[in-house]
């Protein structure tokens, strides 16, 4: 085990970690994750506006007869996600660079913008589609925001900017600075999508369509799951490696999700947004550890394994499984690293198997990520019943495969407490022997 952890170490962990701290990916994943106050918060007036009760009750007619105002808030956040992740990617990619954050996000945005042609109503108005700027638009934004920022580094290393007099106030400077970035943006976007009709979102769209099905097949959801526990068997953080990838697929799935119970659909065309692995698969966190927690409490024999199991059932009940990952430790036990990595896998396959036969819903609601999972779960079916039995049978199905292997690791514990209990009573009598 130690060999092959080596092995990793020197053949894997490296390039992987290089990957994950990419400029351009970390940027991506940083502007992601920014978005999600405002992907939370908006997913939640899905639910007041289709609340989970019965149809006949007041509250829910109530809802259906004002869905169309109550979904503004959604329309204004979740919907538009695209525009917020713009200006996360612009603000930490400029920031990276050490250059004006400020004018990188606007730009960003302003680049994104570009891209979206408006539509004619008469000579005075024009209406700006939403939906560029919503999940179709999420890959368009990162490479408008990326395409951005690099023109204002490359102006800026090649001082191709309008430099103030230095008694001008930094943020007027900021702005002259920005300026000639600006127009270079601006212009090279209008000339593609106005001068030539070129549709930007189209071609990416038409590009990425492979990669989102994929990344929505059975096949896509067990490949990450694989790699996360694979990773962090190893002390890699997996998510955060994985997730620089799959995230800004899986924010796909959710905001499309969302977008077909707002339009009223009541087939949605997706399985695996990051709800569904987090809900019913990280039960207690990576590995689904909260099982184990549970055997601990339950079965534990040896002092180390009581105590840790009652220090790690709060943070496990919350999905924060980074103590028992290392306290246990997980992390390079041979034995424990079996059910760590095997557990996701079925629960996995279970929970796609159970969604795509209708037994249980589509997530289509990001509830906190440190809700208990049958609350979470329930929120993010949009109150699903269901969801909650089959969060409940995972647990039941964790539990019964960590038990084993717990056990063994478990007995090791206390042969090894007795040993030094012995060795450290063998001890004290030879002091009080010599002492006498």
């Amino acid at each position: 085990m130690n060999n092959f952890a080596n092995w990793m170490d020197e053949k894997l962990s490296g390039p992987m970690a290089r990957l994950a701290e990419q400029r351009h990916l970390q940027a991506i994943r940083d502007g992601v994750i920014s978005a999600l106050p405002f992907i939370i918060i908006g997913s939640f007036f899905l639910i007041i506006a289709s609340p989970p009760l019965p149809q006949n009750w007041g509250v829910t007619e109530w809802a259906s007869n004002n869905a169309a105002d109550i979904l503004i808030p959604y329309r204004l956040t979740m919907f538009i996600m695209s525009l917020y992740v713009a200006f996360g990617i612009g603000y930490n990619l400029a920031r990276s660079y050490g250059i004006d954050a400020l004018s990188g996000a606007q730009i960003a945005v302003a680049a994104l913008l570009l891209t979206i042609t408006p539509q004619i109503i008469n000579e005075t108005e024009y209406v700006l589609p939403m939906e560029p700027l919503g999940p179709a638009g999420l890959f368009v934004s990162m490479l408008c925001s990326i395409f951005a920022v690099e023109v204002m580094r490359l102006c800026k290393e090649k001082n191709v900017t309008i430099k103030m007099p230095p008694q001008v106030p930094t943020s007027v400077s900021r702005s002259f600075e920005a300026l000639i970035p600006v127009a270079i943006v601006i212009v090279g976007i209008s000339i593609v999508t106005v001068l030539i009709g070129l549709d930007i979102h189209h071609l990416v769209e038409q590009a990425v369509a492979p990669i989102v099905a994929v990344g929505d097949s059975f096949v896509g959801v067990i490949i990450p799951v694989f790699l996360i526990t694979f990773f962090w068997s190893f002390g890699i953080h997996g998510v955060s490696i994985v997730g620089t990838v799959a995230r800004p697929f899986w924010e796909v799935y959710l905001v499309e999700n969302s977008a077909a119970v707002a339009d009223g659909r009541n087939s949605l065309p997706h399985v695996a947004p990051e709800t569904f692995f987090q809900w019913f698969i990280w039960i207690g966190g990576a590995g689904s550890t909260l099982g184990l927690v549970i055997v601990m409490l339950l079965f534990a024999k040896s002092k180390y394994s009581k105590t840790l199991g009652r220090t790690t059932a709060v943070p496990g009940l919350f999905n924060i499984n980074e103590p028992i990952i290392f306290g246990a430790p997980i992390v390079l036990n041979p034995i424990l690293i079996i059910p760590f990595v095997s557990i996701p896998l079925i629960l996995a396959t279970l929970s796609y198997i159970a969604t795509v036969l209708g037994l249980v819903s589509e997530t289509y609601v990001m509830p906190p990520w440190t809700l208990p999972a049958p609350i979470g779960a329930y929120l993010a079916t949009g109150g699903d019943w269901r969801a909650i039995v089959l969060v409940f049978v995972n647990i039941f199905l964790s539990c019964m495969i960590y038990y084993p292997f717990f056990k063994i690791y478990d007995n090791q514990l206390l042969k090894q407490e007795k040993n030094e209990e012995e060795e450290e009573i063998d001890s004290d009598k030879k002091q009080k022997e010599r002492t006498s």
